[in-house]
């Protein structure tokens, strides 16, 4: 069985700059052959739940300032509306056409570089509490069963008024944060990570909660953690990537 997986994606440039996480998203892919993939990103938020169900979905440059280079990709990965129609009904999600933002297609860009497995984009509800996002994760987990590789995308670490050089040192700040989750999905310790706000620097390294959240999601849908890679990029983002099995 499939295991859900909680991924950091960083900077948009993950793309195209071959770093430690680079080079392991494109080692991941090729240990995991979903029939489809359900992607739960930090840059799809809505009122409501959501799901896209487009049959081609574009690929959304959702963000400005970077290199041409970057605009120029395209991930043609096809959806799986039937999958959607069906979540639709399910989680009593609306259903809508919408294309794949970069907390999706960048990541599946690295693993599945042939765009030859079906995306399935469901949004982050905002004013969800992180139990009612861990629940969700829960009415995925059987998708795993039928070889959908549920993926939250997000950022362990998030604080991009810290931003700094490629390869900057880490400060202590953010270390501390990304080790206090990594203590806590060890040990199964699910209450402190639904109060996660609460942990120490969590404010700092997530002054807004989006990119953590899919964290919830994913390990709502999986059982036991496991760290599959560690490394920080620009200083302040961590980019952990947890499977939940």
């Amino acid at each position: 069985m499939l295991p859900s997986l909680f991924i950091s994606h960083g900077s948009p440039m993950l793309a195209l700059t071959r770093t430690p996480a680079h080079a392991f998203l494109r080692e991941l892919g090729e240990t995991l052959r979903p029939r489809a993939i359900l992607v739960v990103s930090a840059h799809w938020a809505s009122r409501r739940l959501m799901v896209s169900t487009s049959e081609q979905p574009e690929t959304l440059h959702d963000f400005g300032g970077f290199p041409q280079a970057l605009f120029a990709c395209q991930y043609p990965a096809p959806g799986e509306p039937e999958l959607a129609r069906r979540l639709a009904r399910e989680l009593n999600a609306v259903p809508v056409a919408r294309g794949l933002d970069h907390g999706a297609w960048v990541p599946l860009s690295l693993m599945y570089p042939q765009a030859e497995v079906p995306v399935v984009s469901l949004s982050m509800p905002t004013g969800w509490s992180n139990a009612e996002l861990a629940a969700l994760g829960e009415r995925l987990a059987a998708l795993r069963e039928e070889g959908v590789l549920v993926i939250g995308s997000g950022s362990l670490t998030h604080d991009l008024r810290s931003l700094n050089a490629l390869e900057a040192p880490v400060p202590d700040w953010v270390r501390e944060f990304a080790d206090w989750v990594h203590a806590r999905l060890t040990e199964g310790d699910r209450d402190a990570l639904l109060d996660w706000q609460h942990a120490p620097q969590a404010l700092a390294n997530h002054p807004t909660p989006e990119h953590f959240q899919p964290l919830l999601v994913a390990m709502g849908a999986g059982g036991r953690a496991e760290r599959l890679h560690r490394s920080v990029e620009h200083g302040v983002l961590a980019m952990d990537t947890y499977a939940f099995r």
